[in-house]
């Protein structure tokens, strides 16, 4: 029931148990300067259990377990000299007897010629700390007072000033509490501020408060460091003289390793994008600087293989990350003979849907990759904000990538615009077209997958000795020991479900997305477009559109479900026939400006117009005779003889009257050629119009 060593509580007061006899316990009291070992009944203990006055204790001296003295060092010799003085007398089984221990006491002091106090002081501190040898070892850490405040008697503290002038100043309460202030404001902050500077800020609040003290009775920079150093923890310092985001970022310690929290290959892809450090030029005129391209690049968390990948000027966003997770999910083998690599499956495998994408919160946050949770069962997690290190795998690809080129590519951003004298503008060196860039790219992921060593890769336990750390190495490992996450789908599927979406609406001029129109079978089947009240159209549908092309739109007709109609452009929207949606958004935008500026042109006229027609009506009515003298039912009456004038006096004014024609300077007609049948009368589009075949 009890334990050698084990500390209990009883009625307030702490002892350690000695020894275990039939009937009683052998104990001692901890806290006592002057106690013995004593006995007490077993019985009596399990009553004082009982009736909740007995309670075990954690151990207090466990960090004596933990100590090992060097060789040769004071401690050592000290515990080892203690405990050898000692040994005869806790060593003895009555060593609980008091006449017992008086007799080996004496034994010892005859031997060694120590004294009683010495020897009773020494055994009482190995049974109080735990009855082994490190419980003699010399308190030497409680010595010096280290990290107490000494206290001013009347004199200065520290060592008397050599060089500097002055005798200086104690530090005081209030002092410290300047120094609080002064450390607070200008030092425990993500300014960047020296300490240098913090004290003489400090400085200037001393002088308010003690006006006309000179300069060497101030307190130092040293004073001031010494109470920083004193007061203030090495965390609390870290978290106040930087940033929050900084902190999370690159200070806090890393509890874990992305390897942790995935199961095998596919379990988790990380995206992101960055601006390549390069000017590229143009395909079609090498002549014309294009800039600097996005770089988008996705890979699988477990293996390191790069899955897929974006190079092009569209902006970060989610039209950009949509095409290089397509790459990401899709077969690679047609993909890379387009820029002259041919591979085979075994070379890049990553083909399938991933159990989750991890990326920034902007690109894949909101509605529109939904469809890939909802339809795909793919999990979308995003990082928290200012968090890129959330997304380590990934973030440290760009500066590999980017290692593989920049030494030797001409047009490669060498860190700042600000030019010295007789320096060339880095970006007048351009001259990698997009395709020679994408080709680099390309080759570089070919060669990271394929044979790059992951030196710094954490294994996990079961992975053999032998197995290379090479990313495709660890795939096809992955593949074959651990949980598989990736999942086909139909590419085409899954394509359209990438694509963004937006609410359209129907009418019977067709479906309308982005203020242009299309059209489909499927849904003049369904009778949507048909010119009828009794047409019920559907409501609040979404479309997916490729933002290159505006020939097509993918209706989804029901929710929560990948299936899609093709759309095409109607001719009542032909102006856009082979537009990006890009162009149909200017176009748009132009139309529109000319539309303003021509509704304030006609709003003008339109005023000018009313005014006119207000002042016909006013002069009409000052002209209008008096009619006082007929009544109404003559005016009335009168209405149809004066129509009759009134049309014969109009056929007189609009006749033809065609001039007279001398004779005598007209010439006769002389036809070149044989009348033909052939007719070039204007062309008759009524069957066009009215085709019923569509």
């Amino acid at each position: 029931m009890f334990q050698i060593n084990e500390i209990l509580k009883y009625n307030g007061v702490t002892y350690r148990i000695l020894a275990l006899l039939s009937t009683q316990v052998v104990w001692i009291r901890i806290d006592d300067n002057s106690s013995f070992p004593s006995l007490i009944d077993l019985e009596e203990l399990r009553s004082a259990i009982d009736e909740g006055e007995l309670t075990r204790e954690k151990e207090s001296f466990s960090q004596l377990l933990l100590q090992m003295p060097e060789d040769g060092s004071l401690l050592k010799l000290k515990r080892d000299e203690n405990y050898q003085l000692i040994k005869p007398l806790v060593d003895s089984p009555e060593f609980f007897l008091p006449k017992v221990r008086a007799e080996i006491i004496n034994q010892i002091i005859e031997k060694h010629g120590t004294t009683k106090q010495t020897l009773y002081r020494i055994a009482r501190r190995y049974w109080q700390r735990g009855q082994i040898p490190n419980a003699l070892l010399p308190d030497y850490k409680n010595s010096g007072a280290r990290g107490i405040k000494r206290v001013a008697q009347n004199k200065k503290l520290g060592r008397p000033r050599k060089y500097m002038p002055g005798v200086g100043v104690n530090v005081d309460e209030f002092i410290e509490r300047l120094f609080r202030v002064a450390i607070d404001k200008y030092l425990l902050t993500d300014k960047g501020y020296s300490f240098p500077y913090a004290h003489r800020k400090f400085k200037d609040i001393y002088e308010t408060h003690f006006p006309n003290t000179p300069e060497e009775e101030m307190p130092t920079n040293w004073q001031m460091n010494h109470f920083y150093k004193r007061e203030y923890k090495l965390v609390e310092k870290l978290k106040k003289r930087s940033s929050k985001i900084e902190f999370n970022k690159d200070i806090k310690p890393l509890s874990s390793t992305a390897n942790m929290q995935v199961l095998g290959p596919g379990s988790r892809f990380e995206i992101d994008a960055t601006i390549a450090d390069i000017y590229l030029v143009s395909d079609s005129d090498r002549a014309n600087i294009v800039g600097r391209p996005v770089v988008y690049i996705v890979k699988d968390v477990f293996s390191r293989m790069v899955a897929g990948f974006y190079v092009g000027f569209e902006n970060p966003s989610y039209v950009a990350a949509m095409q290089a997770l397509v790459s990401a999910m899709t077969n690679k083998v047609a993909y890379c003979k387009k820029y002259g690599f041919d591979i085979d499956e075994e070379i890049w495998p990553v083909v399938g849907l991933p159990d989750a994408i991890l990326a920034d919160r902007g690109e894949l946050l909101g509605h529109q990759i939904e469809s890939l949770e909802n339809n795909f069962s793919v999990r979308i997690e995003n990082t928290p904000p200012y968090r890129g290190d959330a997304k380590g795998i990934v973030e440290r690809s760009f500066k590999t990538l980017q290692a593989d080129f920049t030494p030797f590519a001409p047009g490669v951003v060498k860190g700042t615009k600000i030019k010295k004298r007789g320096d060339k503008d880095y970006r007048l060196d351009a001259k990698l077209s997009v395709r020679d860039f994408q080709e680099i790219v390309l080759a570089s992921i070919l060669f990271h997958n394929q044979y790059a060593t992951l030196k710094k890769y954490d294994r996990d336990i079961d992975m053999p000795a032998d197995l290379p750390l090479v990313p495709l190495h660890l795939w096809n490992w992955g593949i074959q020991h651990r949980t598989g996450r990736l999942r086909s789908a139909n590419e085409d599927a899954l394509r359209v479900s990438l694509l963004p979406r937006v609410k359209v609406s129907i009418s019977e001029l067709g479906i309308s997305a982005f203020g242009i129109y299309f059209t489909s079978s499927e849904v003049i089947q369904e009778g949507w477009l048909h010119r009828s009240s009794s047409v019920s159209r559907p409501i609040n549908l979404e479309a997916g559109y490729d933002p290159g092309s505006a020939d097509n739109i993918y209706l989804f007709p029901k929710k929560n479900s990948v299936e899609y109609w093709t759309c095409k452009l109607a001719h009542r929207s032909r102006e856009f026939l082979n537009c990006s949606f890009w162009d149909v958004w200017q176009v748009q935008d132009q139309q529109k400006k000319v539309m303003a500026q021509v509704g304030q042109v006609s709003d003008k006229k339109k005023r000018e117009h009313e005014r006119f027609i207000k002042s016909k009506i006013k002069s009409a009515l000052s002209k209008a005779p008096d009619t006082s003298g007929l009544t109404n039912a003559e005016q009335i009456a009168a209405i149809n003889d004066n129509k009759r004038k009134e049309k014969q006096q109009e056929r007189q004014d609009s006749a033809y009257r065609p001039p007279v024609v001398d004779n005598k300077n007209t010439a006769q007609v002389i036809h070149l050629g044989e009348q033909t049948t052939e007719d070039f009368s204007y062309p008759n589009h009524i069957d066009e119009l009215f085709n019923e075949s569509e």
